[in-house]
């Protein structure tokens, strides 16, 4: 029994050489030769607990993003490409599509078969390299009135500048330096903890605690549009999202430029986002006493319809569900560019990626306390299609038969995301000029010129990817796979390292 397990070593070493231990299996269908082979695709898990190999790629990845955008001395150009002819008759065609459904839902006529015509034409739209919808937001927005609170303090506004880039100082020198700033966020208290645990499990606020967890990207999103306001310019940020030891979220934002550190402090206490939703403090429905469905949600005992979501919105008052703020534990700091700081920093930023949130619990007290939390979120309402509004009287919005409070499938009320269902990386539109798939590409483009191979693009058309069945004779056993995999890689570092030996000594060539 002492003896390693042949299966296990296999697996310790294609993580040491960086093979996925968890390949997906799919058939490329070569569109220009009509060959079809079984090939392993990385599964690109960014959790270290399903896929080390692969959270390891994914961390250097987003590393490499956070250090490109940080301290950029340019502007970033992104000018869209000119439209192909193709993508423009596809849009005439929709125009030509949706004259015909106009005339006949005007005629009284049936438009189902239109509507699935256009529905499937917006698909072929994205798909053909165009983003978005051509007929932009559809739907009435509910409006609220923007009037801050009375509680929170008011905030200086600049006059917009079109730019991206920070200040710059020069040193007596003549040196000029562009410095940016490295922000933590967290939330406030909801009573005093000792290593990551309560002291007091019975006054600890366990609903606010888990009301802040649901809404805490919204009010990472008011913290920006407030940043930019205060600061004039259209500020770009890297930011990843992670968990205290209390295990409430918080952030830390590298920010493109500087500000004073008393106007970042001002700008995190005026932050607030309000949660306009139907009150969820009393359950009017428990237990086996559940509403019922019967072309809408009703009262059991009475049979009386529940408001739907919409209804529920128009008899709201004037006082909002929830308001969420950060604490008062701001910490800012200036970094340089090229600075032994600004690595750590960006090393401090991906520490916790390859991670879930619910990974970090140390000891039996903050497991105990992890199971609290778990268990204050389950009752929350997570969004407007969350099934526990039904406990509060509500109907969810769409919502349709088999609805339970209490089971809602959400990730925001799994134990490993503990309330947060946002994304843990949040990287501004215009932070380094290059999407996550260029930044992927730069990497193999290195990779590919070390190996001595060119680097030719391919024709995103040329091949037909299709999952493989199960049980398919083409498909080798998994062991087989990360051998091949493992050989593989064995080759491409050894000519790496003779590679290597040629550029320190091209005599041996």
């Amino acid at each position: 029994m002492a003896q390693p397990l042949a299966r296990d070593v296999a697996e310790e070493i294609a993580k040491l050489h960086g093979v996925c231990i968890r390949p997906v299996a799919l058939r490329r269908l070569d569109m220009t030769t009509g060959k079809s082979e079984v090939v392993d695709v990385p599964c690109g898990s960014p959790l270290e607990s399903k896929c080390p190999p692969c959270a390891k790629r994914n961390r250097q990845l987003r590393m490499a993003q956070c250090r490109e955008g940080w301290h950029l001395d340019e502007e970033p150009i992104i000018t869209p490409d000119e439209p192909t002819d193709g993508q423009r008759w596809l849009v005439e065609f929709r125009a030509d599509m949706q004259a015909k459904r106009d005339e006949e839902a005007k005629a009284g006529e049936n438009t189902s078969d239109l509507d699935a015509v256009l529905t499937g034409l917006d698909i072929e739209i994205n798909e053909a390299g165009m983003r978005g919808n051509v007929l932009g937001r559809m739907g009435s927005k509910r409006v609220r009135s923007t009037k801050r609170r009375q509680d929170a303090p008011d905030l200086p506004k600049r006059k917009m500048a079109s730019t991206t880039l920070g200040r710059t100082f020069e040193a007596a020198d003549g040196r000029t330096y562009r410095p940016s700033l490295f922000v933590t966020l967290t939330l406030p208290s909801y009573g005093k903890v000792l290593n990551g645990a309560p002291i007091d499990p019975d006054t600890y606020d366990y609903v606010r605690a888990a009301r802040d967890a649901l809404h805490f990207s919204k009010l990472v999103d008011r913290f920006v549009q407030n940043l930019r306001r205060v600061a004039g310019y259209d500020v770009q940020y890297f930011a990843t999202v992670e968990p205290q030891k209390r295990l409430a979220p918080h952030l830390h934002m590298a920010v493109r430029g500087t500000l004073p550190r008393a106007e970042m402090k001002q700008i995190a206490a005026a932050t607030y986002h309000q949660v306009w939703w139907p009150q969820a403090d009393e359950a009017r429905f428990e237990g086996d006493r559940l509403p019922i469905w019967n072309d809408g949600y009703a009262d059991p005992d009475t049979g009386e319809v529940l408001p739907t979501w919409d209804e529920a919105l128009d008899q709201l008052g004037d006082k909002p569900m929830h308001v969420i703020r950060f604490g008062d534990q701001v910490d800012v700091k200036g970094v340089l560019a090229g600075s032994p700081d600004a690595d750590q920093c960006i090393r401090y930023l991906s520490k916790y990626l390859t991670k879930s949130l619910g990974e970090t619990l140390d000891g039996q007290a903050q497991r105990e306390h992890a199971a609290r939390f778990v268990d204050a979120l389950r009752y929350e309402p997570c969004s407007p299609t969350c099934p526990n509004w039904l406990r509060y009287g509500v109907q969810p919005k769409n919502a349709k038969p088999g609805m339970v409070p209490g089971c809602c499938r959400s990730k925001a009320h799994k134990p490993e995301h503990l309330g947060y269902a946002g994304r843990r990386v949040l990287v501004s539109r215009k932070w380094s000029n290059k999407t996550l798939a260029e930044h992927k590409q730069d990497r193999r483009t290195w990779v590919l010129e070390a190996l001595g191979q060119a680097d030719e693009p391919t024709d995103p058309h040329r091949y037909v990817w299709q999952p493989v069945r199960p049980g398919d004779p083409d498909v080798a056993p998994i062991g087989v796979r990360l051998l091949r995999s493992i050989a593989e890689r064995q080759r491409w570092r050894a000519h790496l390292r003779r590679l290597e030996e040629l550029s320190a000594n091209p005599q041996a060539a």
